[in-house]
């Protein structure tokens, strides 16, 4: 693992930073500065989606369908390796191409409560928060592709993940469909790669409804979990299931550059390509989470392909953790990470052994939070706080747990000795 948030494969190269990402509860109200530091502006022409009044400007159909970015991760997912079977386990992000469509979006459909007598958890869940979610369509040249989001602001601030818009910077636009049928241009305020989130903002939105954000550190095994986006395109689409697990280190991103390490809340709500940046909420309607990425299952077989739908395993970046990136993409058009200043790899007791003993540093960079609290290469993590570190992408997520400039206990092994340091994270961008 790297401290940048991109573990270290065997044979790749080791990168030189590791971002991390904090806990900042509650839901105060967002900035809204005179002015924003833009990405790349979207441009308007997607293809129309259905419903659309017969004189919207229409772009040339393109030329082909994104195959949706089910990236496979490397040795990054704690627990979803399969053993014996002759299968594998991988983490894809979640972005729709839209297959087995007619290849125009599904028009979006409210969620209303009609007999409260006979409602679930779920319907009242979905009932508040479904009119904060979107349906974000982003079409290049070449290629097209839909997510989701979720409404930070009335004024048009949505958050969705970094990979649903990734590629509208090579000319191409983004719109985005809100819960009602309207449908926005959007632009790209900012992004941030390493926790695969960002920012859009709706073009002449008013009056939207915000979700509102539970705090991320109350969440639990076993509470309802409802999910809500655009699966295949499906607008509103709702699923409910439970958190499954906390604090879950995933990796998604088949290279090294487009590696993210993500502290994720694990689901088993049914989550698909296309939920990218939709709502993961509690049964009070708030938002707990932003899902990301699922597990996926090879068969092993020479040729064959894996399953890339939902097979039970997903998950989610902590709402804590997307509204501190937000806010700041918000309010300056990126956002900081806290920073520990360390490459490292994954220890075992047997060199071939698969079962991780901790996060084994490899290089420390001068002058970084690390080098100031003495540790050393060859030092092993085996924790951070109370949170044990088997792995080195274990240690690159529980460092993005934390907000820059926390101060944090890690547990040591340094030969036959275990110590622990206070190490105050540094910040990087």
């Amino acid at each position: 693992m790297t401290e940048s948030g991109r573990p270290t494969v065997p044979g790749a190269p080791t990168p030189d930073r590791t971002p991390s990402y904090p806990s900042a509860g509650g839901s105060s109200p967002w900035a809204r500065p005179d002015a924003t530091t833009p990405q790349p502006a979207s441009h308007p022409g997607h293809s129309t989606p259905p419903d659309e009044p017969a004189t919207a400007a229409a772009a040339p159909a393109p030329a082909a369908r994104r195959s949706g970015r089910l990236r496979i991760g490397l040795a990054g997912l704690v627990a979803g390796a399969l053993i014996g079977g002759g299968a594998g386990a991988g983490v894809v992000a979640l972005l729709d191409d839209d297959a087995g469509t007619s290849g125009t979006p599904a028009a979006a459909q409210s969620v209303v409560i009609q007999n409260p007598e006979s409602a679930t958890t779920a319907t009242a869940a979905a009932g508040k928060a479904a009119p904060s979610v979107v349906t974000i369509y982003v079409s290049t040249a070449s290629a097209s592709g839909s997510g989701s989001g979720v409404v930070l602001t009335g004024d048009g601030f949505v958050l969705t993940n970094n990979h649903v818009v990734a590629e509208s910077g090579s000319g191409g636009s983004v719109q985005v469909r809100t819960a009602d049928g309207t449908l926005y241009d959007a632009t790209v305020v900012g992004t941030d790669a390493p926790s695969d989130l960002a920012v859009l903002r709706l073009e002449g939105a008013d009056d939207l409804t915000p979700a509102t954000f539970a705090d991320s550190e109350d969440v639990q095994v076993g509470d309802v979990a409802v999910a809500i986006g655009a699966p295949l395109g499906l607008s509103n689409t709702v699923t409910d299931g439970i958190v499954s697990a906390t604090d879950r280190a995933v990796q998604t991103g088949s290279t090294q550059d487009d590696a993210t390490v993500i502290d994720a809340l694990q689901t088993d709500a049914a989550i698909n390509p296309g939920n990218s940046g939709g709502a993961l909420v509690n049964g009070a309607g708030e938002v707990i989470g932003i899902n990301t990425a699922i597990a996926t299952v090879a068969s092993g077989v020479p040729g064959s392909q894996s399953q890339s739908g939902n097979i039970g395993v997903g998950f989610a970046i902590p709402s804590n953790t997307a509204q501190r990136i937000a806010r700041e993409i918000v309010e300056t058009g990126s956002a900081t990470r806290a920073f520990l200043g360390v490459s490292a790899r994954t220890a075992a007791d047997d060199q071939n052994s698969e079962v991780g003993t901790g996060a084994e540093i490899v290089s420390i960079e001068a002058d970084s939070a690390a080098a100031g609290a003495g540790l050393q290469e060859g030092d092993v993590v085996t924790a951070v706080g109370d949170r044990p570190v088997t792995t080195s992408t274990e240690l690159t997520a529980a460092v993005r747990s934390q907000a820059p400039g926390e101060t944090v206990e890690l547990t040591v092994r340094r030969g036959d000795q275990t110590r622990t340091a206070e190490v105050r994270l540094g910040s990087t961008g």
